[in-house]
């Protein structure tokens, strides 16, 4: 089963070895790992999809958590939430093929976003399944180069994320009540 973290982590350098670095000594693949910027200024927030059962996911967070720079961790699998892939994909393309593509992209809802004599550029958003479908519908035309995100996910609703939401760690001398009364071991 994939699960899907959202973890919040100062935006510092070293910081993405640190985390790919503990799912490599832990032995899972990260199936999936996008790393952007958040509303705070300092905070980037990653979105990891890892394939794992309940008790590998529960590990995982609790060995993010003891990492120096991760400020918060929410594994958002179970949550009502919203899941983008994002692909540009480019696709070789004669006169006569040209139309056809164009209508296969208008089917899928892809973006042309480049238009060359020999070549086409969409760009496809949407759950990874899309994707897939998309790109295979397109191969026999000759997908010349491909690059994908990976998924990015928020929960649903007015509510922030747990993760967005809760304070940040406390600094060296002070006590955060909500975040000292949080159990990590498992």
């Amino acid at each position: 089963m994939t699960n899907t973290f959202v973890v919040y982590v100062e935006n510092k350098p070293g910081v993405l070895n640190r985390v790919a670095s503990l799912f490599r000594r832990r032995a899972f693949n990260i199936e999936s790992l996008t790393v952007g910027h958040t509303e705070k200024p300092g905070v980037s927030r990653m979105t990891i999809v890892v394939d794992t059962d309940a008790g590998g996911a529960l590990r995982l967070e609790a060995n993010l958590y003891k990492l120096v720079n991760v400020l918060r961790v929410d594994n958002i699998t179970g949550a009502p939430s919203v899941a983008r892939d994002l692909a540009l994909i480019k696709v070789a393309t004669t006169p006569e093929t040209r139309a056809a593509l164009m209508q296969l992209g208008q089917v899928f809802r892809a973006r042309v976003v480049d238009v060359a004599a020999d070549s086409l550029i969409f760009e496809s958003t949407g759950l990874e399944e899309k994707i897939d479908a998309f790109t295979e519908v397109l191969r026999p035309y000759g997908i010349l180069e491909m690059v994908r995100t990976g998924r990015v996910a928020i929960t649903r609703g007015a509510h922030r994320t747990p993760a967005a939401s809760a304070p940040g760690p406390a600094r060296e001398g002070e006590f955060n009540e909500e975040r000292e009364s949080i159990s990590y071991s498992v």
